[in-house]
């Protein structure tokens, strides 16, 4: 992968377990992915640019010579928290790569748009990403809409945490004796937890909430062939799935929904339900299985960047694109 100065480009994505960073041309392809496994701090100003170019640099600095860029024009980082914790990212982060690297192109987008883009492409449509938490993004490519992704006390309807905290409030019913129990998902917090009466004091000192409650999704999904309360909660998970997707998609056009995240690996217990309440509010709905993830995302924002052709709409909070002033 050979290039003329200043062609190739820099494409990152940021999340909750660190960052991974590909260099690359548009024509030539990307090395393999470099990671720090530090995720990026937060602080009063929102996600500190000061210790997201800390990591980056050198990632990029091992990178380069094995890329066979002349240099980098153009970056794109996507980060999580991004629309509502980026302005000193914004702020910053053009200036100090284009110090370090010479980039005179940069795009901050958020993880949201980075996982549509890797999993639907540079085309209207929606995606829902689901892991612990989740989010709906939606575009008719001339505005972003976003449904949902307020965090596990709020929202995040359907994600992984919000299935696991249903699947351990039927256990608890079940304990207690009260309508709506599952016996099965009883037994299988008691296996993965201990006794349930001790759960509250295990569960609410630590400030790894969601992703404790997420980590008993999977359970809720083996029970689900066999407990009708377990089929129950996967059923209302995939309900509020498709009203998230629903109040993002486009209203011209066909339907193209993309699924993303780790959510989506419990397979035909979730899917099942989902395909068919999605058909239910959008009928005629093509779901797309995604064909990449935020790092795809961002090397196809990073490529049309690159070619000036990108299609998808700048927005400051969903895709802030920074370009060389002219004159």
């Amino acid at each position: 992968m050979h290039s003329a100065a200043g062609d190739g480009f820099l494409a990152v994505d940021s999340g909750g377990s660190g960052l991974r960073v590909v260099v690359g041309t548009p024509d030539g392809g990307t090395t393999a992915p470099r990671e720090s496994r530090v995720p990026v701090r937060t602080g009063p100003r929102g996600i500190d640019p000061g210790h997201l170019m800390e990591q980056l640099v050198p990632l990029v600095r091992e990178l380069l010579p094995e890329s066979g860029v002349g240099g980098l024009g153009t970056a794109v980082v996507g980060a999580a928290g991004l629309a509502t914790l980026g302005d000193a990212l914004r702020a910053e982060l053009p200036g100090a790569l284009e110090r370090e690297f010479g980039v005179r192109t940069v795009a901050l987008v958020a993880d949201a748009v980075t996982a549509y883009t890797g999993a639907l492409g540079p085309r209207a449509g929606a995606v829902v990403a689901a892991g612990t938490g989740l989010i709906a993004v939606g575009t008719d490519l001339r505005t972003w809409r976003r449904a949902d992704g307020w965090g596990h006390l709020l929202g995040d309807c359907g994600g992984g945490a919000w299935i696991g905290r249903a699947g351990l409030e039927a256990a608890l019913r079940a304990h207690d004796g009260r309508s709506g129990g599952s016996a099965a998902l009883l037994a299988r917090a008691e296996e993965s937890f201990g006794p349930v009466r001790e759960l509250p004091g295990r569960l609410y000192p630590r400030t790894d909430r969601p992703a404790v409650l997420a980590s008993f999704a999977p359970q809720v999904a083996a029970c689900a062939g066999s407990d009708p309360v377990a089929r129950g909660i996967l059923r209302e998970a995939a309900r509020h799935m498709a009203d998230s997707a629903a109040a993002v998609c486009p209203a011209e056009g066909e339907a193209h929904v993309g699924l993303t995240g780790g959510l989506f690996r419990m397979g035909a217990p979730l899917l099942e339900p989902l395909e068919e309440e999605l058909e239910r509010r959008l009928p005629g709905v093509r779901v797309v299985p995604a064909a990449g993830g935020p790092l795809e995302g961002s090397v196809q924002i990073a490529t049309e960047l690159a070619r000036k052709s990108l299609t998808l709409p700048p927005d400051a909070a969903m895709l802030y694109v920074v370009t060389p002033k002219r004159g």
